[in-house]
Protein backbone atom coordinates (compact mmCIF):
# COMPACT_ATOMS: atom_id res chain seq x y z
CA UNK A 1 0.00 0.00 0.00
CA UNK A 2 1.26 3.44 -0.38
CA UNK A 3 1.87 5.10 2.80
CA UNK A 4 2.66 9.22 3.16
CA UNK A 5 4.41 8.85 6.99
CA UNK A 6 5.44 11.89 8.61
CA UNK A 7 8.51 13.00 7.31
CA UNK A 8 9.69 13.22 11.03
CA UNK A 9 9.01 9.65 11.39
CA UNK A 10 10.48 8.73 8.00
CA UNK A 11 14.24 10.22 9.11
CA UNK A 12 13.99 7.70 12.68
CA UNK A 13 14.72 3.51 12.49
CA UNK A 14 11.18 2.84 13.63
CA UNK A 15 9.48 5.14 10.90
CA UNK A 16 11.33 3.62 8.36
CA UNK A 17 10.76 -0.08 9.60
CA UNK A 18 6.80 0.73 9.82
CA UNK A 19 6.89 2.64 6.54
CA UNK A 20 8.32 -1.13 5.20
CA UNK A 21 5.74 -2.94 6.74
CA UNK A 22 2.78 -0.89 5.64
CA UNK A 23 4.17 -1.16 1.83
CA UNK A 24 4.59 -4.83 1.87
CA UNK A 25 0.66 -4.93 3.19
CA UNK A 26 -1.61 -5.55 0.04
CA UNK A 27 -5.24 -5.55 2.52
CA UNK A 28 -5.80 -9.25 0.88
CA UNK A 29 -7.71 -10.07 3.90
CA UNK A 30 -6.29 -13.11 4.38
CA UNK A 31 -5.59 -12.48 8.09
CA UNK A 32 -9.07 -11.49 8.78
CA UNK A 33 -10.22 -15.17 8.36
CA UNK A 34 -7.35 -16.23 10.83
CA UNK A 35 -7.54 -13.46 13.75
CA UNK A 36 -9.13 -14.58 17.07
CA UNK A 37 -10.75 -11.38 17.81
CA UNK A 38 -12.12 -10.59 15.04
CA UNK A 39 -13.99 -13.97 15.28
CA UNK A 40 -15.40 -12.68 18.59
CA UNK A 41 -16.46 -9.34 17.41
CA UNK A 42 -16.95 -9.13 14.35
CA UNK A 43 -15.33 -5.15 13.83
CA UNK A 44 -12.85 -4.69 10.92
CA UNK A 45 -10.83 -2.49 13.45
CA UNK A 46 -10.58 -5.35 15.39
CA UNK A 47 -8.82 -7.47 12.77
CA UNK A 48 -5.26 -7.40 11.42
CA UNK A 49 -6.43 -5.00 8.06
CA UNK A 50 -8.46 -2.84 10.30
CA UNK A 51 -5.57 -2.41 12.91
CA UNK A 52 -2.75 -1.94 10.05
CA UNK A 53 -4.96 0.94 8.64
CA UNK A 54 -5.36 2.86 11.99
CA UNK A 55 -1.51 2.58 12.52
CA UNK A 56 -1.17 3.54 9.05
CA UNK A 57 -3.21 6.82 9.79
CA UNK A 58 -1.65 7.80 12.98
CA UNK A 59 1.92 7.70 11.61
CA UNK A 60 0.78 9.70 8.51
CA UNK A 61 -0.60 12.63 11.49
CA UNK A 62 -4.60 11.79 12.25
CA UNK A 63 -4.43 12.56 16.09
CA UNK A 64 -5.08 8.94 17.54
CA UNK A 65 -7.77 8.36 20.53
CA UNK A 66 -9.01 6.07 23.18
CA UNK A 67 -10.89 3.95 20.56
CA UNK A 68 -7.53 3.88 18.67
CA UNK A 69 -6.31 2.40 21.64
CA UNK A 70 -8.71 0.15 22.56
CA UNK A 71 -8.40 -1.48 19.27
CA UNK A 72 -5.04 -2.24 19.76
CA UNK A 73 -5.24 -3.10 23.17
CA UNK A 74 -7.38 -5.73 22.20
CA UNK A 75 -5.08 -7.67 20.21
CA UNK A 76 -4.15 -10.59 21.20
CA UNK A 77 -0.34 -10.21 18.92
CA UNK A 78 -1.09 -13.90 18.40
CA UNK A 79 0.52 -13.51 15.09
CA UNK A 80 -1.54 -15.96 13.04
CA UNK A 81 -2.25 -13.32 10.48
CA UNK A 82 1.77 -13.50 10.20
CA UNK A 83 1.09 -17.28 9.50
CA UNK A 84 -1.73 -16.53 7.16
CA UNK A 85 0.01 -13.15 5.21
CA UNK A 86 1.09 -13.98 1.63
CA UNK A 87 3.22 -11.13 1.43
CA UNK A 88 5.22 -11.62 4.68
CA UNK A 89 4.01 -8.46 6.65
CA UNK A 90 5.43 -8.89 10.14
CA UNK A 91 2.27 -7.52 11.63
CA UNK A 92 3.71 -8.18 15.15
CA UNK A 93 6.39 -5.65 14.72
CA UNK A 94 3.76 -3.07 13.54
CA UNK A 95 1.60 -3.09 16.01
CA UNK A 96 4.67 -2.73 18.61
CA UNK A 97 5.50 0.18 17.09
CA UNK A 98 1.54 1.56 16.59
CA UNK A 99 1.17 1.14 20.27
CA UNK A 100 4.26 2.71 21.40
CA UNK A 101 3.45 6.13 19.27
CA UNK A 102 -0.29 5.81 20.16
CA UNK A 103 0.18 5.34 23.95
CA UNK A 104 3.06 8.33 24.18
CA UNK A 105 -0.01 10.41 22.64
CA UNK A 106 -3.14 8.94 24.72
CA UNK A 107 -3.45 9.27 28.44
CA UNK A 108 -4.93 5.93 29.85
CA UNK A 109 -7.73 5.86 32.46
CA UNK A 110 -5.86 5.39 36.12
CA UNK A 111 -6.62 1.88 36.61
CA UNK A 112 -5.04 0.55 33.56
CA UNK A 113 -2.07 2.23 34.07
CA UNK A 114 -2.19 1.32 37.78
CA UNK A 115 -2.40 -2.06 36.50
CA UNK A 116 0.79 -1.94 33.88
CA UNK A 117 2.63 -0.54 36.18
CA UNK A 118 1.68 -3.61 38.50
CA UNK A 119 2.59 -6.26 36.37
CA UNK A 120 5.49 -4.77 35.00
CA UNK A 121 7.43 -4.46 39.14
CA UNK A 122 6.00 -7.61 40.02
CA UNK A 123 5.29 -10.12 37.59
CA UNK A 124 9.13 -10.06 36.04
CA UNK A 125 10.65 -10.75 39.71
CA UNK A 126 10.26 -14.03 40.65
CA UNK A 127 10.89 -12.67 44.75
CA UNK A 128 7.99 -10.49 44.72
CA UNK A 129 5.75 -13.01 42.63
CA UNK A 130 6.71 -16.14 44.74
CA UNK A 131 5.10 -14.54 47.95
CA UNK A 132 1.66 -13.02 46.15
CA UNK A 133 1.46 -16.94 44.98
CA UNK A 134 1.86 -18.69 48.24
CA UNK A 135 -0.72 -16.27 49.46
CA UNK A 136 -2.96 -16.57 46.80
CA UNK A 137 -2.70 -20.63 47.74
CA UNK A 138 -3.67 -19.77 51.57
CA UNK A 139 -6.82 -17.78 50.70
CA UNK A 140 -8.14 -19.47 47.51
CA UNK A 141 -10.73 -21.11 48.96
CA UNK A 142 -12.33 -17.92 49.80
CA UNK A 143 -11.21 -15.82 46.33
CA UNK A 144 -14.01 -15.39 43.91
CA UNK A 145 -13.98 -17.50 41.25
CA UNK A 146 -12.20 -15.61 38.72
CA UNK A 147 -8.98 -15.10 40.85
CA UNK A 148 -9.17 -18.46 42.50
CA UNK A 149 -8.63 -19.81 38.39
CA UNK A 150 -5.21 -17.89 38.59
CA UNK A 151 -3.68 -19.21 41.25
CA UNK A 152 -1.63 -22.41 40.54
CA UNK A 153 -1.42 -25.39 42.73
CA UNK A 154 1.73 -26.00 44.55
CA UNK A 155 3.53 -28.73 42.60
CA UNK A 156 6.94 -30.06 44.02
CA UNK A 157 10.22 -29.91 41.18
CA UNK A 158 12.17 -33.15 42.37
CA UNK A 159 15.63 -33.43 42.04
CA UNK A 160 18.23 -31.53 40.07
CA UNK A 161 20.75 -33.82 38.10
CA UNK A 162 24.42 -32.04 39.02
CA UNK A 163 26.70 -31.15 35.55
CA UNK A 164 28.72 -34.47 35.10
CA UNK A 165 30.84 -32.29 32.34
CA UNK A 166 29.34 -33.43 29.08
CA UNK A 167 28.06 -31.35 26.21
CA UNK A 168 26.87 -27.78 27.97
CA UNK A 169 23.33 -25.99 27.08
CA UNK A 170 22.09 -23.08 29.52
CA UNK A 171 18.56 -22.95 30.27
CA UNK A 172 16.02 -19.84 30.72
CA UNK A 173 14.68 -20.30 34.51
CA UNK A 174 12.07 -17.68 33.80
CA UNK A 175 10.07 -15.37 35.73
CA UNK A 176 6.47 -16.68 36.13
CA UNK A 177 7.41 -20.34 35.20
CA UNK A 178 10.43 -20.48 37.55
CA UNK A 179 7.72 -19.67 41.02
CA UNK A 180 4.44 -20.96 39.72
CA UNK A 181 5.43 -25.02 37.93
CA UNK A 182 9.42 -25.19 38.87
CA UNK A 183 8.80 -28.43 37.76
CA UNK A 184 9.07 -27.43 34.27
CA UNK A 185 12.75 -26.95 34.33
CA UNK A 186 13.54 -29.66 36.70
CA UNK A 187 11.88 -31.99 34.09
CA UNK A 188 14.38 -30.34 30.97
CA UNK A 189 17.18 -31.11 33.62
CA UNK A 190 16.33 -34.45 34.30
CA UNK A 191 15.45 -35.03 30.26
CA UNK A 192 18.41 -33.69 29.27
CA UNK A 193 20.47 -35.56 31.33
CA UNK A 194 19.19 -38.56 30.29
CA UNK A 195 20.51 -37.52 26.64
CA UNK A 196 24.04 -36.81 28.08
CA UNK A 197 23.71 -32.99 27.98
CA UNK A 198 24.39 -30.65 31.25
CA UNK A 199 21.80 -28.12 31.33
CA UNK A 200 23.28 -25.17 33.28
CA UNK A 201 20.84 -22.06 34.66
CA UNK A 202 22.88 -18.71 35.24
CA UNK A 203 21.48 -17.18 38.18
CA UNK A 204 21.93 -13.90 36.62
CA UNK A 205 19.59 -14.35 34.26
CA UNK A 206 16.26 -13.48 35.02
CA UNK A 207 13.03 -12.56 32.87
CA UNK A 208 13.26 -12.40 29.03
CA UNK A 209 11.84 -8.97 28.47
CA UNK A 210 8.90 -9.61 27.22
CA UNK A 211 6.37 -8.39 30.20
CA UNK A 212 7.66 -4.65 30.06
CA UNK A 213 8.40 -4.83 26.61
CA UNK A 214 5.41 -5.76 25.34
CA UNK A 215 3.29 -3.51 27.85
CA UNK A 216 5.38 -0.44 26.64
CA UNK A 217 7.81 -0.20 28.92
CA UNK A 218 10.47 -0.72 26.69
CA UNK A 219 14.04 0.03 28.45
CA UNK A 220 12.70 -1.91 31.19
CA UNK A 221 12.29 -4.62 28.60
CA UNK A 222 15.52 -3.68 27.10
CA UNK A 223 16.72 -3.81 30.61
CA UNK A 224 16.28 -7.58 30.98
CA UNK A 225 17.56 -8.18 27.81
CA UNK A 226 21.24 -6.62 28.41
CA UNK A 227 21.17 -8.37 32.02
CA UNK A 228 20.80 -12.19 30.34
CA UNK A 229 23.24 -11.34 27.72
CA UNK A 230 25.95 -10.01 30.21
CA UNK A 231 25.10 -13.17 32.17
CA UNK A 232 24.85 -15.80 29.95
CA UNK A 233 27.94 -14.73 27.81
CA UNK A 234 30.92 -15.95 29.84
CA UNK A 235 28.92 -19.63 29.53
CA UNK A 236 28.62 -18.97 25.62
CA UNK A 237 32.30 -18.23 25.41
CA UNK A 238 33.38 -21.43 27.06
CA UNK A 239 31.51 -23.72 24.69
CA UNK A 240 27.21 -23.58 25.56
CA UNK A 241 25.69 -25.14 22.24
CA UNK A 242 22.79 -23.30 23.07
CA UNK A 243 19.92 -21.86 25.46
CA UNK A 244 17.05 -23.51 25.86
CA UNK A 245 13.68 -21.82 26.89
CA UNK A 246 11.05 -23.85 28.05
CA UNK A 247 8.30 -21.46 28.01
CA UNK A 248 7.87 -20.88 24.22
CA UNK A 249 6.70 -17.46 24.96
CA UNK A 250 9.99 -16.14 26.38
CA UNK A 251 11.37 -18.07 23.34
CA UNK A 252 10.12 -16.13 20.54
CA UNK A 253 11.60 -12.73 22.92
CA UNK A 254 14.96 -14.25 23.12
CA UNK A 255 14.93 -15.32 19.19
CA UNK A 256 14.38 -11.26 18.58
CA UNK A 257 17.09 -10.00 21.00
CA UNK A 258 18.96 -9.15 17.56
CA UNK A 259 16.40 -7.23 16.30
CA UNK A 260 15.08 -5.44 19.45
CA UNK A 261 18.91 -4.52 20.43
CA UNK A 262 20.30 -4.11 17.05
CA UNK A 263 20.89 -0.33 17.29
CA UNK A 264 23.17 -0.81 20.25
CA UNK A 265 26.83 -0.76 19.30
CA UNK A 266 27.32 -2.07 22.47
CA UNK A 267 24.92 -5.26 22.10
CA UNK A 268 24.06 -5.74 19.23
CA UNK A 269 27.02 -8.39 18.07
CA UNK A 270 26.10 -10.39 21.04
CA UNK A 271 22.14 -10.09 21.03
CA UNK A 272 22.52 -11.60 17.58
CA UNK A 273 24.56 -14.38 18.76
CA UNK A 274 22.04 -15.01 22.13
CA UNK A 275 19.24 -14.60 19.35
CA UNK A 276 20.72 -17.35 17.52
CA UNK A 277 21.47 -19.94 20.19
CA UNK A 278 18.40 -20.15 21.33
CA UNK A 279 16.18 -23.36 20.74
CA UNK A 280 12.57 -24.70 22.29
CA UNK A 281 12.60 -27.83 23.78
CA UNK A 282 10.91 -29.05 20.83
CA UNK A 283 14.25 -27.87 18.60
CA UNK A 284 16.70 -30.00 21.35
CA UNK A 285 14.69 -32.97 21.65
CA UNK A 286 13.83 -33.45 18.14
CA UNK A 287 17.23 -33.70 16.70
CA UNK A 288 18.44 -36.68 19.40
CA UNK A 289 17.88 -40.26 19.72
CA UNK A 290 15.51 -40.34 22.34
CA UNK A 291 15.64 -44.38 22.80
CA UNK A 292 17.35 -43.39 26.73
CA UNK A 293 13.69 -41.74 27.33
CA UNK A 294 11.85 -45.39 26.88
CA UNK A 295 8.32 -45.23 25.85
CA UNK A 296 6.54 -42.91 29.05
CA UNK A 297 3.00 -42.46 26.69
CA UNK A 298 2.14 -46.21 26.81
CA UNK A 299 -0.69 -44.90 24.96
CA UNK A 300 -2.10 -42.13 26.83
CA UNK A 301 -4.63 -39.91 25.27
CA UNK A 302 -2.87 -36.30 25.00
CA UNK A 303 -4.29 -33.10 23.33
CA UNK A 304 -1.87 -30.71 22.54
CA UNK A 305 -2.66 -27.16 22.62
CA UNK A 306 0.32 -25.50 20.62
CA UNK A 307 0.75 -22.15 22.01
CA UNK A 308 1.04 -19.01 19.34
CA UNK A 309 4.54 -18.40 20.24
CA UNK A 310 5.38 -21.56 18.75
CA UNK A 311 3.31 -21.84 16.25
CA UNK A 312 3.16 -18.65 14.99
CA UNK A 313 5.66 -16.75 16.78
CA UNK A 314 8.55 -19.18 16.59
CA UNK A 315 7.34 -20.46 13.34
CA UNK A 316 7.96 -24.14 14.60
CA UNK A 317 4.99 -26.41 13.86
CA UNK A 318 3.79 -29.96 14.32
CA UNK A 319 7.37 -29.95 16.54
CA UNK A 320 5.91 -31.58 19.40
CA UNK A 321 3.61 -34.02 18.12
CA UNK A 322 5.79 -36.13 16.24
CA UNK A 323 8.08 -36.38 19.56
CA UNK A 324 5.18 -37.26 21.79
CA UNK A 325 3.76 -39.86 19.08
CA UNK A 326 7.52 -41.10 18.98
CA UNK A 327 7.26 -42.11 22.89
CA UNK A 328 3.84 -43.64 22.95
CA UNK A 329 1.59 -40.98 23.72
CA UNK A 330 -1.85 -41.00 21.01
CA UNK A 331 -2.20 -37.21 20.06
CA UNK A 332 -5.68 -36.30 19.62
CA UNK A 333 -7.25 -33.95 16.87
CA UNK A 334 -7.40 -30.03 17.96
CA UNK A 335 -10.12 -28.23 15.71
CA UNK A 336 -8.67 -24.75 15.10
CA UNK A 337 -5.49 -25.21 16.43
CA UNK A 338 -3.79 -22.15 14.85
CA UNK A 339 -6.39 -19.92 17.51
CA UNK A 340 -4.97 -18.46 20.20
CA UNK A 341 -6.11 -19.52 24.11
CA UNK A 342 -6.36 -16.34 25.17
CA UNK A 343 -3.24 -16.36 27.40
CA UNK A 344 -1.04 -14.00 25.18
CA UNK A 345 1.56 -12.61 27.83
CA UNK A 346 -0.49 -10.42 30.14
CA UNK A 347 -3.76 -10.26 28.04
CA UNK A 348 -5.59 -12.43 29.96
CA UNK A 349 -5.19 -10.40 32.97
CA UNK A 350 -5.53 -6.97 31.13
CA UNK A 351 -8.83 -8.04 28.17
CA UNK A 352 -10.36 -10.93 30.95
CA UNK A 353 -13.72 -11.06 29.01
CA UNK A 354 -12.35 -11.59 25.86
CA UNK A 355 -9.55 -14.25 27.53
CA UNK A 356 -12.08 -16.07 28.99
CA UNK A 357 -14.15 -16.43 25.66
CA UNK A 358 -11.44 -17.47 23.64
CA UNK A 359 -10.25 -20.07 27.01
CA UNK A 360 -13.68 -21.29 26.25
CA UNK A 361 -13.64 -22.24 22.68
CA UNK A 362 -9.53 -23.66 23.06
CA UNK A 363 -10.72 -26.03 26.16
CA UNK A 364 -14.25 -27.28 24.02
CA UNK A 365 -11.67 -27.78 21.00
CA UNK A 366 -8.94 -29.46 23.12
CA UNK A 367 -11.56 -31.41 24.50
CA UNK A 368 -13.75 -32.59 22.08
CA UNK A 369 -11.97 -36.09 21.29
CA UNK A 370 -11.77 -36.77 25.00
CA UNK A 371 -7.99 -36.74 26.03
CA UNK A 372 -6.83 -37.88 29.46
CA UNK A 373 -4.67 -34.58 29.85
CA UNK A 374 -4.08 -31.65 27.91
CA UNK A 375 -0.22 -30.51 27.43
CA UNK A 376 1.52 -27.41 26.62
CA UNK A 377 5.09 -25.62 25.89
CA UNK A 378 4.13 -22.08 27.50
CA UNK A 379 3.30 -21.17 31.33
CA UNK A 380 0.99 -18.76 30.53
CA UNK A 381 -1.22 -20.99 28.31
CA UNK A 382 -1.01 -23.86 30.85
CA UNK A 383 -2.09 -20.72 33.88
CA UNK A 384 -4.74 -19.85 31.62
CA UNK A 385 -6.49 -22.60 30.64
CA UNK A 386 -5.96 -24.98 33.63
CA UNK A 387 -8.08 -22.12 35.17
CA UNK A 388 -10.88 -23.09 32.73
CA UNK A 389 -10.78 -26.57 32.87
CA UNK A 390 -11.09 -30.21 34.88
CA UNK A 391 -8.67 -31.78 32.70
CA UNK A 392 -5.06 -31.52 33.75
CA UNK A 393 -3.08 -29.21 31.83
CA UNK A 394 1.12 -29.70 32.14
CA UNK A 395 3.76 -28.47 30.53
CA UNK A 396 4.75 -31.53 27.73
CA UNK A 397 8.01 -31.57 29.26
CA UNK A 398 6.68 -33.18 32.66
CA UNK A 399 5.21 -36.24 30.25
CA UNK A 400 8.15 -37.22 28.68
CA UNK A 401 10.51 -36.58 32.45
CA UNK A 402 7.56 -38.77 35.02
CA UNK A 403 4.15 -38.95 32.91
CA UNK A 404 2.90 -41.01 36.89
CA UNK A 405 3.20 -37.60 38.35
CA UNK A 406 0.50 -36.22 36.03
Amino acid sequence: MQTEILPELRRTPEGQEADAILRACVHCGFCTATCPTYQLLGDELDGPRGRIYQIKLVLEGQAPTRVTQSHLDRCLTCRACETTCPSGVRYARLVDIGRHYVDARVDRPWSERWLRRMLIAIVPYPRRLAPLIWLGRRVRPWLPDALRAKVPAPQAAGRRPQPAGRRRMLALAGCVQSVATPRTNAAAARLLSRLGIDLIEVPEAGCCGAVAYHLDDREAGLAAMRRNIDAWWPEIESGAEAILVNASGCGAMVKEYGERLAHDPNYAERAARVAALARDPAEVLGAEDLSALGVPGAGRRVAFQAPCSLQHGQQLKQVVEPILDRLGFVTTVVPEAHLCCGSAGTYSITQPELAGQLRANKVAALESEAPEIIATANIGCQLHLAGGTQTPVVHWLELLDDPGTV
